[in-house]
């Protein structure tokens, strides 16, 4: 699950189409590969990745007041816990700073890779922060995806760029802590007014940051950043849409599917082949994140059961 995604999204539909929303969202994961291609593209060119984060954010904040007001969702802005949502702008951009960030570092497929870490690191801040209870499957799963990322980190004495590394992980880490903050805000905020303020929120601290760090483009850079905005909002409208369709637990493994296009775009446009022990590091943080997926489905409809069976009052 993306990290601007609440779990009780306004957005639901009762129309439940599973085939269409796992297309939708296979397609979001093409799209924002095609994304972070441009974002470490644009670096390429001399475009400060606050710049980047900037325009992909104004861009997508008319997206995101034409999907409220498609779905009648407008009045659902309103809100009475402003200091939550700034605390959420606050790590929803440390988390894509790090994340774009990360993508400039290291090769696509690494950083994609390492991204994947956020459901373990999410796993553990719900136990420690939530006092969610956390059995043997998932603790073995965090186990199991750690390994991976170790996996991951020592490709037969080639190592991976230690730096580069820890920014992507960081930026995993963050993504959890937005993850934690969204389940926290989800309990009394609607999630129009997650996504709303989010997006307009975030433009004030990176306003601030283009003003020190921007600067004059030739034409070819300002036709990445705008390739990185348009593509950005368009995965947007996707991801949101896919959630439409079907359930979260139905389409979570799909994200997976971006080390593919990670993989892809930058073979592609970078000439990047990913190491051995990206390929055998990733299928154990994937393997740990669909268990932890797995059991969150199952003691979630557990849940469901036990309320249906005893209802309250």
């Amino acid at each position: 699950m993306r990290p601007d995604e609440p779990k009780n999204t306004t957005f639901a539909s009762s129309s439940q189409h599973p085939l269409l929303g796992i297309a939708l969202r296979l397609a979001a994961m093409a799209v924002l590969g095609i994304m972070f291609a441009l974002v470490k593209l644009a670096g390429a060119h001399g475009v400060h990745v606050a710049e980047s984060l900037f325009y992909r954010q104004l861009a997508g904040l008319p997206v995101a007041v034409a999907w409220l007001w498609w779905t009648g969702a407008l009045a659902s802005i309103r809100t009475s816990r402003p200091i939550e949502h700034g605390l959420r702008m606050i790590l929803g951009v440390s988390a894509m700073t790090l994340n774009f960030s990360a993508m400039l570092l290291l090769p696509m497929a690494e950083a994609t890779t390492f991204g994947f870490a956020a459901q373990i690191f999410a796993t553990i801040l719900a136990a420690l922060l939530l006092r969610e209870p956390t059995g043997r499957y998932r603790w073995g799963a965090v186990a199991l995806g750690f390994i991976g990322v170790m996996v991951a980190l020592q490709p037969g004495g080639q190592t991976i760029a230690l730096t580069g590394a820890l920014v992507a992980l960081g930026g995993a880490l963050m993504t959890a802590c937005v993850i934690i903050q969204i389940r926290r805000m989800a309990q009394s905020e609607p999630a129009g007014a997650i996504v709303f303020w989010f997006s307009l929120t975030s433009l004030v601290p990176l306003g601030a940051a283009v003003l020190l760090f921007g600067k004059n483009h030739d034409l070819a850079s300002w036709a990445i950043i705008a390739g990185l905005s348009l593509s950005g909002a368009i995965a947007q409208i996707l991801l949101t849409a896919s959630l439409r369709h079907t359930s979260v637990a139905a389409i979570m493994t799909m994200d997976y599917s971006a080390l593919l296009w990670s993989a892809l775009m930058g073979y592609a446009v970078f000439g990047d082949i990913p190491g051995h022990s990206v390929w055998l590091g990733a299928p154990l943080i994937i393997g740990a994140g669909m268990i932890i997926a797995w059991r969150e489905q199952r003691l979630a409809r557990k849940r469901a059961m036990i309320a249906a069976e005893y209802p309250v009052g």
